[in-house]
């Protein structure tokens, strides 16, 4: 009797433990379902955009939507030569994009050369047409503007970042020419995928959701 009991006892164990496992696997698909729903009101905020290119998108997307004050990311691929490129056609090397992130952000609770100091550490800015283990034409570094005083400050604060440097910063600080959206499965890879590839150290992402805390209550 006291088998029977036992052996009851780790049916009933493991029928639970699988139930809870479903239970969080359907919890977390849910989350990620209406993460990907929500709405930001946009309404009465200084939102400003920037481009940043940075090696392969996927992690340059996370580092930013870490930051406390950024309302949107989105990838894409800037400064080609086509319409409406794939992402075949772009890794082929032939139509002169570079992998980069849409930057939406609130510039009342956060500054842009915070965004772009960041951005630094999260690249080697002075290497040409690479970052980690990608190289090419689209993995250039850059950093692309829609109007003039924004390009105004980024060369700034890149000059001034520079200085830190043995060898010369090759980021381009150019004028965003056209950006096409990548394709969905593109988008909040890394959310989507914890174990991609990323090039970028955990440890800048960590300094990322640090970088811009709430401001102290008075």
């Amino acid at each position: 009797m006291k088998n029977i009991l036992t052996l009851v006892a780790l049916i009933f164990g493991v029928a639970v433990f699988a139930a809870t496992s479903f239970s969080c696997s359907k919890a977390k698909v849910k989350n990620v379902e209406q993460n990907n729903k929500k709405e930001i009101n946009m309404e009465g905020k200084n939102i400003k955009e920037i481009y940043f290119a940075g090696g392969c998108f996927w992690g340059t997307e996370h580092l930013f939507q870490l930051v406390r004050g950024v309302v949107d990311t989105e990838v894409g691929y800037a400064n080609g030569r086509i319409k409406n490129p794939t992402y075949e056609q772009v890794i082929s090397h032939t139509t002169g994009f570079a992998e980069a992130v849409k930057v939406r952000y609130n510039a009342d609770e956060v500054n842009l050369p915070l965004l772009i100091d960041l951005f630094f550490k999260s690249i080697d800015p002075t290497t040409i047409d690479r970052q980690g283990n990608d190289r090419g034409d689209n993995y250039r570094s850059g950093i692309y503007s829609t109007d003039l005083s924004t390009e105004a400050i980024v060369k700034t604060e890149v000059a001034k970042l520079s200085k830190n440097y043995d060898k010369p910063v090759v980021v381009e600080t150019i004028p965003l020419k056209n950006f096409y959206k990548a394709e969905d499965y593109h988008q909040d890879y890394l959310d989507k995928n914890p174990g991609g590839y990323c090039h970028i150290p955990l440890s800048v992402f960590e300094e990322a959701k640090r970088a811009n805390p709430l401001p102290a209550a008075k």
